[in-house]
């Protein structure tokens, strides 16, 4: 199986290099999709061998580089695609059981909510407040029995990836997706993660950083993801519509 590992990047300069050097333990084939970075972060990467790399010439957001990195890995032939933030929040270390984990399952999403770690940190009150409410209307509407909605530690079956039709480029991207695997039929899995917040006052940018406004902005991806037009194929399987049981 040909796994690639993606990490976004947008001006990362500080933690770029050392999450590369972590990931290659782990992962042989690691993409890059720097979003337009205005830092350093081109530069370090320059000085980076051996990784596959594409740079958006503008910061597009950090749901259209993940959409990048799927269609990477669908043009390039991967079996697996594993995707990782790029600020220190996501362990490398932990890339393994994504990988042992998605044996069964097209989607394997870490959560930072699942179990405690003796490493976490707490979460902006915030922000887990609107992970928590969002997560439950997810679950609510669809089925899931997710407990985090918006963890970027995620391993896909590429072949499966073919199938989406993600148009949202922001913050909200992980919703569209989560109602497009839905109604897709897609089995999902969860595997706990640390909580790992290093600069809890890190924004989101523009009216995002308001918190009314951006559960306002999560509701209307949601709304707005049930007209994405893919087909609605037939159930299959056990785990249509629920969360697998944790592996691990």
């Amino acid at each position: 199986m040909r796994v690639l590992t993606a990490v976004p990047v947008y001006n990362e300069a500080r933690h770029v290099r050392g999450v590369l050097e972590e990931v290659r333990k782990y992962c042989p084939h690691i993409l890059t999709v720097d979003d337009g970075s205005t830092d350093a972060t081109p530069q370090i990467l320059d000085t980076v061998p051996g990784i596959h790399r594409v740079t958006h010439t503008r910061n597009r957001g950090y749901g259209a580089a993940i959409t990048t990195a799927f269609q990477y890995a669908i043009a390039h032939g991967f079996d697996l695609l594993v995707t990782t933030d790029c600020d220190g929040q996501h362990e490398p270390a932990r890339i393994p059981v994504l990988l042992e984990a998605i044996h069964d399952v097209e989607i394997v999403s870490g959560s930072r909510y699942l179990r405690d770690f003796r490493q976490d940190t707490p979460a902006p009150t915030d922000r887990r407040y609107i992970n928590a409410t969002i997560t439950a209307e997810l679950n609510q509407r669809y089925g899931f029995h997710l407990t985090d909605a918006f963890c970027g530690f995620k391993a896909y079956r590429v072949k499966e990836l073919r199938k989406l039709a993600i148009t949202e480029t922001g913050w909200g991207m992980p919703l569209q997706l989560w109602v497009q695997a839905a109604r897709l039929g897609f089995r999902v899995k969860e595997i706990g993660v640390p909580r790992l917040y290093l600069d809890p006052n890190r924004a989101f940018g523009g009216v995002l950083n308001d918190p009314t406004e951006r559960l306002a902005y999560y509701r209307g991806i949601l709304h707005a993801a049930e007209a994405d037009p893919l087909p609605v194929l037939p159930v299959t399987g056990d785990c249509h519509g629920t969360l697998c049981p944790e592996l691990g």
